[in-house]
């Protein structure tokens, strides 16, 4: 069974950082992408960052040059360092996994989510 574990979140001052951690265990397919999302109170789940097999990233314009995506191998895990945190950066952050089979077949997996609180 597929988990995803993520740790890091907490309450921070605006202009601080954090870093989020996702532990992927019990994966057996073939790893196609794995990225952050977030959610803020009354809004919908957006994208933060992704990052793909071969190790290319992607970052929505709003964090560009403050988040960085990043996977640690040994680990089995997908980092997200924040710097310069805003507190518009305040929401849920949720871990994704997506996997295909043999067949192509897409499996999408998240996390529970790791609150993030950026005060002014």
């Amino acid at each position: 069974q597929v988990q995803l574990v993520e740790s890091g979140g907490g309450l921070v001052q605006a202009g601080g950082s954090l870093r989020l951690s996702c532990v992927v265990s019990g994966n057996r397919r073939t790893l196609t992408a794995m990225g952050w999302y977030r959610q803020a109170p009354g809004k919908q789940r957006e994208l933060v960052a992704t990052i793909n097999r071969a190790g290319d990233t992607n970052h929505v314009d709003s964090v560009k040059g403050r988040f960085t995506i990043s996977r640690d191998h040994a680990k089995n895990s997908v980092d997200l360092q924040m710097n310069s945190l805003k507190p518009e950066d305040t929401a849920v952050y949720f871990c994704n996994l997506r996997t295909i089979d043999w067949s192509a077949r897409e499996y999408v997996y998240w996390g529970q989510g790791t609150q993030v609180t950026v005060s002014s």
